[in-house]
């Protein structure tokens, strides 16, 4: 596709190919009827290693697809920076993810309503996961068929991950065939988004059947510098190309939705933010918004690796170079082997106290094991081993996303705080040692070794704690930093409209107002929908 001329008018620029951005540039464009520009800092999602599921541990440091965002110091976490991945391609994060398909619980939703955000419980935003999907077990009352998201089962009888749920089901808790089914709480296999062994992220689904149209236009290497606003109305965008700073022009709206890090970082280098972060960078202040990259939440994880006595773990296939020349005959000849899952196939839900509601730890089985995850690479274990990594759901603590420096180019400040509450600290600890009783049960007994991390001679609360302030993690689901509400410091209303600002809406998980339970690359596509629907209704 030819590059734009400067000051090219559509009626729609969406800013930020991601989840969200993909879903919505595909709607708003579906009737022809309005015409749509959809602006990408990165590259097309050519790289062969997006789209082979086992490849998102080779773009889970690729900086050709991957903002590599580092956190700020964390001081509760011993001064540590956390790695932050996030997919700077065409798909976004959902071309560099795990591909675990997973909406939350129902129950989320409807906390979102109990804030007075109409629109947004559980019975409303169901129709939007619906149309979004194409799930292989087909269509019912909670899941869609026909939708461009295709949503898959892995091969059940891999028997590393087959084991670690029958552990888990011996460990007594229930088994759950369909996390996105009438209950979340349980142990099983999770969906994926792929199809035939093929990662299917959201520019597959949405953008390769849009790509014909005339009326929508896909612009890559284009990076946001500014929203242009007029009169208190966005009127277009400014963006760096590899052939100079363009703008374009939006006749009806612009739709931020550069995610949880890039829609904040966005609007305050256009004056919409903190009044006093934008003075203090020389930015004139368009609209004092103190939530914006406020609230910013992230699920908080850590992981327990066990040696492993037979050659089925992952590990096995990055120590061998003649297990990795078979795994990738196996998967261009045939799409078999190990290449065609993420390895991250089976989980549980579980509570930390068995007065709460519903779960609020997840516990993802990993098929590999790591001995660091660092901007470079990541680093398996020289031997046989998995892991399973308990993940709190809600975490009490917040953070926040704030520019450093006027220049566009220079990534913002991401400031986390985990770890402060004794609630945080006692569901984390709650997780390692259900992980222990899980790897502990007949089921897994072929397989067992030893735990290698922690390791079994860390095992008081206040060695564990040392651990996880020593080796826990964001858990790569960041929202919240652009939150929908009423609320003083809300950054955008029901309907997604930035406050005080015309013309100008965010969609994507940045709008969260609460975090929901589980991976949030489902829930982002369906804010992408009804974001699409909201604004297709308001310019009828």
């Amino acid at each position: 596709m030819a590059k734009l001329a400067d000051d090219a008018v559509f009626d729609f620029i969406v800013s930020g190919a991601g989840s969200a951005g993909c879903a919505v540039a595909a709607r708003l464009s579906e009737s022809g009827r309005y015409s749509v520009l959809l602006l990408e800092a990165g590259p097309r999602d050519t790289n062969p290693w997006i789209h082979i599921p086992l490849g998102f541990t080779k773009v889970f440091t690729d900086a050709r697809v991957n903002w590599k965002f580092e956190s700020e110091p964390v001081a509760s976490l011993d001064n540590r920076v956390l790695y932050q991945p996030r997919g700077k391609v065409l798909g976004g994060s959902s071309s560099i993810n795990g591909t675990i398909y997973m909406r939350g619980a129902p129950a989320d939703y409807d906390g979102w309503r109990q804030r007075g955000l109409e629109g947004w419980d559980w019975d409303s935003v169901l129709p939007f996961f619906k149309k979004a999907e194409d799930n292989e077990r087909g269509g019912d009352g909670l899941h869609g068929s026909g939708g461009p998201l295709r949503v898959s089962d892995i091969p059940k009888q891999w028997a590393l991950p087959s084991a670690m749920v029958a552990a888990a089901v011996e460990s007594g808790i229930p088994a759950n065939s369909d996390f996105n089914g009438p209950e979340q709480e349980g142990a099983g296999f999770y969906q994926f988004t792929a199809s035939k062994h093929r990662r299917w992220s959201a520019a597959t689904a949405y953008l390769v059947p849009a790509r014909k149209r005339k009326n929508l236009h896909v612009e890559t290497t284009a990076q946001a510098r500014r929203i242009l606003i007029e009169d208190g109305r966005a009127v277009g965008i400014e963006y760096h190309s590899p052939s100079g700073i363009r703008q374009a022009r939006a006749r009806r709206e612009v739709i931020i939705s550069g995610g949880a890090f890039g829609s904040p970082h966005l609007l305050q280098l256009s004056g919409i933010g903190p009044g006093d972060l934008l003075q203090e960078m020389g930015i004139d202040v368009r609209r004092d918004l103190a939530g914006v990259g406020a609230h910013l939440r992230d699920h908080f994880n850590t992981y327990l690796s066990f040696r492993c006595a037979e050659p089925v773990t992952m590990n096995d296939l990055a120590i061998s170079l003649p297990r990795r020349v078979l795994a990738g005959a196996q998967y261009a000849l045939f799409r078999k082997g190990p290449l065609t899952s993420t390895a991250i196939s089976a989980g549980a839900f579980i509570r930390s106290d068995p007065l709460l509601e519903r779960p609020d730890i997840q516990i993802n089985m990993f098929g590999w094991s790591a001995e660091s995850r660092t901007p470079d690479r990541v680093n398996p274990h020289p031997f046989s081993a998995f892991s399973m990594s308990p993940v709190h759901l809600r975490p009490d603590c917040e953070g926040s996303v704030r520019i450093k420096s006027p220049d566009p180019l220079a990534p913002p400040a991401i400031r986390y705080e985990f770890l402060r509450s004794a609630y945080d600290k006692q569901a984390i600890l709650h997780g390692m040692r259900v992980c222990r009783q899980i790897a502990n049960q007949p089921a897994l007994s072929r397989y067992m070794v030893e735990e290698v991390l922690p390791g079994a001679a860390c095992d008081s609360d206040e060695e564990l704690l040392a651990d996880v302030r020593a080796r826990a993690v964001a858990n790569y689901h960041p929202v919240g930093s652009c939150r929908m509400g009423a609320e003083l410091d809300s950054v955008t209303d029901a309907r997604l409209r930035v406050h005080g600002i015309a013309g100008l809406r965010v969609a994507d998980a940045s709008i969260m107002p609460a975090i929901v339970a589980g991976n949030t690359n489902a829930p982002a596509i369906m804010i992408g929908e009804k974001a699409a629907a909201m604004i297709l209704e308001d310019a009828a």
